[in-house]
């Protein structure tokens, strides 16, 4: 640079080297003010990682990231498990991080505000495609590759049916002239064996072109969740009131006080606040898992509820999906294997024992015991956690065409914006805010 000062490129090769030296001679953050970045900080030193909630797990991960420094990120699922506000900081943090980010996740809304490529990976064809983009950019791609494919598949059909019944007449046409004149008519003859000939050629034509690149394949419709809920036609409309009820661990201040709310027949209703502030105390205390520390829960007459806990801790891992199936509803194997292929279980994976599964099995096999259980009042943990997203979009639907009631603690906000009806805001005061949603 000293002896081509005039030089452009060796400019912006000095700037950029200046400015990395200058970051790296950058006092270092002490790890206490990060962990108090990510409400870390009030955690015992010696608390064991395993005994963190999901969230905290994941607040730390994040946390050791920003110690690290690094010049390129690669996140497994990062959204899991934070609440909205750490949701938002770490979209922030994404976008002015200067270095390239490789990001699986579910997370719809996450991807619109944080990426500008989508690799999408065929479970089918174990192949991966680009799209430029966020993922509404990407739906929008995808969906119209797939109707301009299917409308080509369509005309195809269309012409190779139209060719092979050209080719039969044209063979019947030479048979029947050949089975209707004789040896000393030679011109009919020729003539059919002409057709004949045009015909084969055809028939060529048509087999070479099936066996080449040029041929449109009918689009792959990938086998996906399918998922209803059951509910009694005779519901109480008085579903759930809870009087000035306190939640918490014993031997401890209350997560949640004073809480007087009221459920009727047929609400939304979405649970939201920072990790740790009680939600998921509240819904264990709601179940029965927990009691109060004060106060009363009153349910309606008859209400059957049905628990998805966020951790998954309510199977049992010494039994596999189809013992467990069996175990909620007097079904024989056939009936249990048939009703397990609807939740994407197939063959002998009915038969792994369920600490064999994945996450996203596990969550799958949570929704298949709702289901099967006819519950009329769903207590929903994180229920979207660990699917893939057309399974997120089928349970959509599925809890749209639901008649019965739904408390769920949710954090994904393009789920809670197409379902809710009504917004229950925990603060870290263990005080509860309600916002009513207008949903289209």
């Amino acid at each position: 640079l000293a002896t081509h000062p005039e030089n452009e490129e060796l400019q912006i090769a000095y700037d950029a080297a200046l400015r990395k030296l200058e970051s790296s001679q950058l006092p270092k953050v002490h790890p206490q003010v990060i962990l108090k970045t990510f409400n870390l900080a009030d955690i015992p030193e010696n608390t064991s990682v395993s005994i963190l909630s999901g969230g905290q797990k994941t607040r730390l991960g994040l946390a050791l990231l920003l110690l690290n420094e690094p010049d390129v990120l690669i996140l497994d699922e990062p959204t899991n498990h934070l609440d909205i506000l750490m949701l938002e900081w770490l979209e922030e943090w994404i976008n002015k991080f200067e270095g390239g980010a490789l990001i699986v996740s579910h997370d719809r809304t996450f991807l619109d505000n944080t990426v500008n490529r989508i690799l999408d990976l065929d479970p089918i064809t174990h192949t991966i495609k680009g799209y430029r983009g966020n993922y509404s950019q990407y739906l929008e791609q995808y969906l119209h590759a797939q109707e301009k494919q299917l409308s080509a598949y369509r005309d195809q059909v269309y012409e190779i049916r139209h060719m092979r019944q050209d080719i039969a007449r044209t063979k019947r046409q030479a048979y029947h002239v050949e089975q209707t004149t004789t040896s000393r008519e030679p011109n009919p003859r020729r003539y059919a064996k002409k057709v004949a000939r045009k015909a084969k050629s055809r028939e060529k034509k048509l087999d070479r072109f099936l066996n080449s690149d040029e041929r449109v394949d009918k689009p792959i419709q990938s086998w996906q969740m399918k998922l209803e809920f059951q509910v009694r036609e005779h519901q109480s409309q008085d579903v759930l009131r809870l009087e000035n009820l306190s939640v918490g661990y014993p031997n401890h201040n209350p997560l949640i006080k004073g809480l007087n709310m009221y459920v009727r027949s047929g609400a939304r209703i979405v649970l939201t606040g920072p990790n740790a502030s009680g939600k998921t105390t509240l819904l264990r205390t709601i179940v029965g898992h927990l009691e109060p520390i004060a106060g009363k829960i009153y349910l309606g007459s008859g209400i059957r509820i049905g628990y998805m806990a966020q951790e998954q801790e309510s199977l049992p891992d010494d039994l596999n999906a189809l013992e467990t199936i069996q175990s909620h509803t007097p079904i024989d194997e056939t009936e249990a294997r048939s009703f397990l292929h609807y939740f994407l279980f197939s063959g002998d994976d009915v038969l792994l024992p369920l600490k064999n599964l994945s996450s996203g099995e596990r969550s799958r096999l949570e929704l298949a015991i709702l289901v099967v259980k006819g519950c009329d009042f769903l207590l929903l943990d994180e229920p979207i956690n660990h699917l893939d997203i057309p399974s997120r979009s089928r349970f959509e639907q599925a809890l749209s065409q639901f008649n019965g009631t739904v408390l769920a603690v949710v954090h994904d906000r393009y789920f809670i914006q197409r379902f809710a009806g009504e917004l229950w805001i925990l603060d870290d005061s263990g005080t509860l805010k309600v916002n009513s949603i207008r949903t289209d």
